[in-house]
């Protein structure tokens, strides 16, 4: 028996659904129902007191939660509404010099990410080197990354696991190089987080990025920025607030002072509902424990991936679990259109150009579940039940 199959009945979507579309947006847990009831009451019986009994420290209480599953210490995450913002917030901190003008990214990075890097550049002309990717299109060569990265680089902006492919980056490996040009590596880990292991001070990562809607089940507007204590003095964020100041009910004026702690890196005022909903998936992740939920989830890509194979199709992942995330994409024919007949049958998985079907199981999910998702598109083929459905890229966020 499967321990972990028993926290099905925590998830109201998985009772009638065959939910596999964790790294897009992970199954909501019942106890939100609570929390946002508890976040209304509240609001509605404590009116603006709430800020002071219990709102104002939620962006690092809920930090808090998220460290173990990074492998940082408490008082180092804020929450933010998305990676885009954080990331922003992070470059607003650092000034290019002569001798550092480069920023590195891979062109696998998640575009919204790559957009921020590259209007960030081109308004202060540093150099943007993009790392193509390998021949395999899933990775990139990790030797090529690192040597990019030298000591003309700024900092560096990849991704853990590769939002197409799931393909693991030698994060350890990216941090050793980044400190030893001194460049600054912002490692974003929302493909990954929750569903693969981190430590990102053992590794020696200067800042982490990533969400909770997605493996940790925590819903949107929950993003955390996590800052090495050691580098976070260094950092005076220009897209900042009165969040990020010692004495923020002295609204004192300009200039602007920061605090010593995480909450340095928070602007204005911050999102309280989304927080709410965060806590229950976090917690249920910090109770199961990260190793037995990737135990679990390279058995059940496993399964996919010699599924899909069996059947000829090409496929989106690393057949190496070692760099293998949480995700396998089948590249079946007429993937789209297969995609949104899945879903009308109640299968929820997502398409990508480039990638295929997306199809990730998180703890929740059984290997039965991913081997009927196969079997569905393998009908849906031969019956070619996709023929009335029209292509519309883009429906899903990832």
């Amino acid at each position: 028996m499967d321990p972990l199959l028993s926290y099905r009945e925590r998830f109201p979507i998985l009772q009638t659904t065959t939910y596999l579309i964790n790294n897009s947006l992970g199954a909501m847990p019942g106890d939100v129902y609570q929390e946002m009831r508890s976040y209304a009451g509240i609001w509605a019986q404590r009116g603006v007191r709430a800020w002071g009994e219990a709102w104002w420290t939620l962006p690092v209480d809920v930090g808090d939660l998220v460290a173990p599953i990074l492998g940082a210490r408490p008082g180092t995450i804020s929450m933010h509404t998305n990676v885009s913002t954080a990331t922003a917030v992070v470059l607003s901190a650092l000034t290019p010099t002569q001798a550092k003008n480069k920023v590195v990214t891979t062109a696998l990075q998640f575009p919204s990410i790559q957009y921020v890097l590259e209007q960030w550049c081109l308004e202060r002309d540093v150099t943007l080197e993009v790392v193509p990717a390998d021949a395999s299109g899933l990775g990139v060569d990790q030797q090529r990354l690192l040597e990019a990265i030298d000591d003309s680089t700024l900092a560096v902006s990849v991704s853990h696991a590769e939002f197409k492919s799931a393909y693991l980056n030698d994060a350890p490996a990216i941090a050793r190089c980044c400190r030893a040009h001194d460049a600054l590596l912002i490692l974003d880990a929302f493909q990954s987080a929750g569903v693969v292991p981190i430590e990102v001070e053992q590794w020696g990562v200067d800042v982490c990025v990533g969400g909770c809607l997605k493996w940790l089940c925590g819903g949107p507007g929950n993003v955390y920025l996590y800052v090495d204590p050691e580098v976070a003095p260094r950092l005076q964020p220009r897209l900042t607030g009165w969040m990020a100041h010692p004495a923020p009910f002295a609204f004192e004026n300009a200039p602007m002072r920061w605090r010593d702690d995480a909450y340095r890196f928070l602007a204005g005022t911050p999102q309280i509902a989304c927080l709410y909903a965060a806590s229950p998936g976090l917690k249920m992740h910090a109770e199961i424990g990260i190793p037995a939920i990737r135990a679990k989830s390279l058995l059940m890509t496993d399964a996919l991936l010699d599924a899909a194979q069996a059947r000829g199709w090409d496929v989106t992942a690393p057949l190496d679990r070692t760099v293998r995330g949480g995700t396998v994409a089948v590249n079946a024919p007429h993937g789209e259109l297969v995609a949104k007949e899945l879903n009308d049958r109640d299968v929820v998985v997502d398409f990508r150009p480039g990638a295929g079907i997306r199809i990730a199981p998180h703890f929740y999910n059984s290997v039965d579940e991913c081997q009927f998702a196969i079997t569905q598109i393998d009908e849906i083929l031969q019956t070619k039940a996709y023929e009335k459905h029209t292509s519309v890229a883009g429906a899903t966020p990832t």
